[in-house]
């Protein structure tokens, strides 16, 4: 599986980037893709999950309401719509796959996108956004 993130940038707080990931090489039709993020001196923090086949989606609290994950019809690129930015989502974006769509409903039960669930990863795509 690889996958390759881009759209990232640098923006004013209370714009807008859409980051693209580009999906190939799954042996099912049965996958998730999430969103992870990463802040210098930070852990990793998954921010949002989507699955194939249902299109079931989860967020994190902190961008609840301003991010929506989405893919095309053919299934090859999971988007992240980011709106109303602010300083605190500056980070590395990665996007992640999973081997089965049911992770998304692991993420709603324990309210966190984990990353052992995820066993691909994109070498991540930097957003800035100034104050």
């Amino acid at each position: 599986v690889q996958l390759v993130e881009s759209g990232g940038g640098l923006v004013q707080a209370g714009g807008s980037l859409r980051l693209s990931c580009r999906a190939s090489g799954f042996a099912s039709d049965d996958y998730a893709i999430a969103w992870f993020r990463q802040a210098p001196g930070t852990e990793r923090e998954g921010v949002s999950c989507i699955s194939s086949t249902d299109y079931n989606t989860y967020y994190t609290a902190s961008v609840e309401g301003r991010f929506t994950i989405s893919s095309d019809n053919a299934k090859t690129t999971v988007y992240l719509q980011m709106n109303s930015l602010r300083p605190e989502d500056t980070a590395v974006y990665y996007c992640a796959a999973a081997r089965w769509g049911s992770v998304v409903n692991t993420a709603q039960a324990l309210d966190e996108v984990r990353e052992v669930d995820y066993d691909y990863w994109g070498q991540g795509t930097q957003v800035t956004v100034s104050s």
